[in-house]
């Protein structure tokens, strides 16, 4: 940090931190910096699974980039509208209160720094001195047409059959083909990836039929062995796994049960993991990956294992693996920003509220650097409110409104067939709401390549578009890229206010408006309300 940086903060901070890294061995150092908040200054950032708790409020009370991460992305990165932000290399933990931001790190004291006077300087800098984009973006597909997902219709149920149903029933109901992930269930065993003959007995025949129907085949992995296999025996023996305390095989618990876990610090380990999936590229052609796990709260005391990396280093590690596929997909990342990577929002419950999530946290994605962010799964991710319904067993406006919030984001991504829960008018609007994302392509592609060069967010928040004109609290409109201004219908009423900044705007009805005030409209079912800027 230079001399004119220090000088400005020293009224604004308490203590002043002068080392970023922690040091090379690792050691320990337990510090505290105090940020005093100043008069109307909002900040922003640390979790992406927190977007709707932002801007922070007055009494937040402490979390730890190190223990926890909401189920999505995080960043040892917070955000001022007044051009300050803090970074460090290393996890810390934060609080809100008497207004004060009270940061805690045990690797040495996280920076505050200060560029501009705006939300998106801070930004900005932060982006080009510690997560510069990479110059790339991941598999265009992604952003140009629908993805389907078969986790909400087969569950742990994954098979050739209903794949290849699922894939052809998207087509005759009229929707386009464009990636498919087969989810969970359709290895031999956790760390074995080899289909399972008994639910897929021509498993290239399978990738072959999807391939020359227009589809793109990902296949979903994770870094967890069972650990009654064959595989975890050969892995413990040739020390690719993460150990515990007394040196043996760590077993962790997460979402189905218990397993060890792959242990990325080791190269060899890496390198043998990237084998196993180029032998299944090269015998089947299966074109990318889905990598799920890798939580940061699955490698706690993870000290046995080399160059004593913690925690968050093995989610980083493991999101860094799938660098090497333009066809990825991660819910959980840590200090990834402008990396060639999609990443999904954490899967949301099929309610009202879980809809109102997205737009807040795909806002704070782009501000952690994650601009090639997917907003869930259309209508939520969560299989048991699917299982067993009909058309008349839901809210089905909520599928709808869902669809149209991911047909103006970067990607959208189904899960749960519309085609079998929703009736013939509502399946039409939501394929009109398809046929509008694959219209913007273009317009999306082209700030999928500047989020590439110059690290600027695809799905941005209003206030750092809008640098004073009072959207710090504004949660329910974005802008995507710098012309068009997004204010879906978040609950299950027609109408909506729309707040417009300065200058004019077209809707996507033709009407001009002048900004710098709010507008009541009337939102049918059949309307994603959009306005572009005139210039």
């Amino acid at each position: 940090m230079n001399f004119l940086n220090v000088f400005l903060f020293l009224s604004t901070v308490c203590i002043q931190p002068d080392a970023m890294a922690a040091p090379e061995d690792d050691e320990r150092q337990e510090s505290r910096i105090d940020v005093r908040i100043l008069d109307n200054e909002s900040w922003w950032g640390g979790f992406v699974g927190l977007g709707a708790r932002m801007p922070f409020d007055e009494n937040f009370q402490e979390v730890d980039l190190e223990t926890m991460n909401f189920n999505n992305q995080s960043a040892p990165l917070l955000l001022s509208d007044k051009g300050r932000y803090v970074w460090s290399d290393r996890p810390f933990s934060f609080r809100i209160e008497d207004d004060c931001i009270h940061i805690s790190s045990r690797y040495g004291k996280p920076g505050l720094y200060r560029s501009g006077k705006t939300l998106r300087s801070a930004y900005m800098d932060a982006s080009r001195r510690f997560f510069p984009p990479s110059g790339g973006f991941p598999d265009s597909l992604f952003f140009c047409r629908p993805q389907y997902n078969t986790w909400i219709e087969l569950t742990y149920d994954q098979n050739q059959e209903d794949i290849l149903k699922y894939a052809d029933n998207a087509l005759k109901n009229g929707f386009p083909p464009g990636i498919i992930m087969i989810d969970d269930t359709w290895q031999q065993d956790y760390g074995v990836w080899e289909f399972r003959a008994d639910r897929f007995p021509d498993p290239k025949s399978m990738v072959d039929h999807l391939h020359e129907a227009g589809f793109k085949v990902m296949l979903w992995v994770c870094p967890f062995v069972s650990p009654d296999s064959n595989e975890f025996r050969n892995l413990e023996k040739a020390g690719y796994l993460l150990k515990d305390e007394t040196g043996n095989a760590k077993i962790i618990h997460w979402w189905n049960g218990h397993s060890a876990v792959y242990d990325f610090s080791n190269p060899d380990a890496v390198m043998y993991f990237k084998d196993r999936l180029k032998d299944i590229h090269e015998k089947y052609g299966i074109d990318g990956f889905k990598f799920d796990g890798g939580d940061n709260v699955y490698y706690q005391d993870v000290s046995c294992c080399k160059n004593n990396t913690i925690a968050v280093d093995h989610t980083a590690m493991w999101a860094r693996i799938g660098l090497d596929y333009p066809l990825n997909e991660y819910r959980a990342s840590w200090k990834m920003g402008g990396q060639p990577l999609v990443q999904r929002l954490g899967d949301k419950y099929y309610s009202w509220k879980a809809v109102r999530l997205l737009i807040p946290e795909m806002t704070a994605a782009g501000l952690l650097g994650y601009s090639y962010t997917c907003p869930d799964m259309i209508g939520g991710g969560d299989y048991k409110s699917f299982i067993g319904v009909n058309t008349d067993s839901l809210d089905q406006r909520l599928i709808v409104r869902s669809a149209q919030i991911h047909a103006m984001m970067p990607m959208m991504q189904f899960s749960v067939a519309p085609w079998r829960i929703l009736d013939k008018h509502n399946l039409e609007i939501v394929k009109n709401a398809v046929a509008l994302h694959i219209s913007f392509s273009g317009y999306i592609m082209k700030y999928a390549g500047i989020a590439a060069e110059t690290g600027e967010p695809i799905v941005r928040n209003m206030e750092y578009e809008f640098p004073g004109e009072g959207f710090e609290d504004c949660v329910d409109q974005y802008m995507l890229g710098k012309d068009y201004l997004v204010a879906p219908v978040t609950d299950s009423t027609y109408s909506r206010t729309v707040r417009l900044p300065e200058g004019k705007w077209t809707d996507d009805q033709g009407k001009t408006y002048n900004g710098g005030q709010e507008y009541e409209i009337s939102v049918p079912l059949n309307r994603i309300p959009y306005f572009r800027r005139e210039h």
